[in-house]
């Protein structure tokens, strides 16, 4: 499923830039991650090869390998800049768990790995910045092996409905990035032959000040409009103004708020037994040759 033309380039540059502000504004993030890590108690195989997709400054990488001591934990996103900020958390990880963990700069559209290389991936609100859904949940399909687990969440399209309508109110033009429904999400793991999906969908709202206030964290967290229907001349005072007094409409308790609609997913590679704990005797991931 294409979810609309994105900037890759774009979205990866203003993920670099990002890098140093990241952890903290990623308040949000932070939580989602936490809450996708405690839905792993419900799961009882023990996976030995994990790919956290999108790991940005590595959270949850850590926590991933706190959670799987034995595990071997691959930490990939496609802004080098995030990677450094993670592998520099690495070193008491590292001296606290006896292992490393292995970080790969790549794409989760075009994943670097031979098929069947990993018992589970893990991905923390990254899929939205992927072009084409089928291709990466293809791509995950691929690499999981039999029996392998795919968990994960991401935005749905009420996500920053304030500042969407606010704008719209405004101009035609595309202003804020695109999210896509739960149900396409779920139709697009089924194509790609993921079986047994199974999502949910939860609702967060932030509170501001004012808007600057809320496209200012949107910038040190680097998640800007990525999408290439965005304008690409610079928004004038007057329309900023325009859209400001539109925000203001849906203040209460004097903040603004901004919604976060977050859904969660999991499926499996086949659909076989899910209980079972892998037992390969692989030592190592292999990468598929550059």
């Amino acid at each position: 499923m294409n979810i609309g033309p994105i900037s890759k380039k774009r979205a990866r540059d203003s993920f670099n830039r990002a890098a140093a502000t990241y952890d903290s504004v990623a308040v949000l993030q932070r939580e989602v991650g936490k809450r996708l890590v405690e839905r792993l108690d419900l799961i009882k195989s023990v996976p030995q090869f994990i790919l956290d997709v999108g790991c940005g400054t590595g959270e949850n990488t850590l926590l991933l390998s706190k959670v799987y001591k034995r595990a071997n934990v691959v930490a990939l996103d496609f802004a080098d800049q995030m990677l450094k900020i993670a592998s520099r958390k690495q070193s008491w990880t590292k001296k606290l768990l006896n292992h490393e963990i292995k970080f790969v700069c790549a794409d989760a559209e075009c994943l670097p790995f031979h098929d069947n290389s990993f018992d589970f991936i893990f991905s923390n609100l990254t899929l939205q910045w992927c072009t084409d859904l089928d291709r990466a949940f293809t791509e995950f399909k691929r690499i999981l092996k039999p029996d392998g687990l795919l968990f994960f969440s991401t935005l749905g399209p009420d996500t920053l409905k304030e500042l969407r309508l606010s704008w719209q109110r405004v101009d035609a033009n595309q202003h804020v990035h695109t999210f896509i429904d739960m149900h396409d999400v779920g139709d697009a793991m089924i194509r790609s032959g993921l079986a047994d999906p199974v999502m949910d969908v939860e609702y967060f709202t932030l509170t501001y000040n004012d808007t600057m206030d809320l496209m200012r964290e949107l910038k040190q967290l680097g998640a800007h409009n990525a999408s290439l229907n965005r304008p690409h001349q610079l928004t004038g005072k007057n329309h900023l103004r325009a859209m400001q007094q539109h925000y203001e409409s849906f203040r209460t308790d004097n903040k603004l708020p901004a919604t976060y609609e977050v859904v969660y997913g999991h499926a499996w590679s086949v659909n076989i037994s899910k209980t079972t704990p892998d037992q390969s005797n692989s030592v190592n991931v292999q990468f598929k040759p550059g």
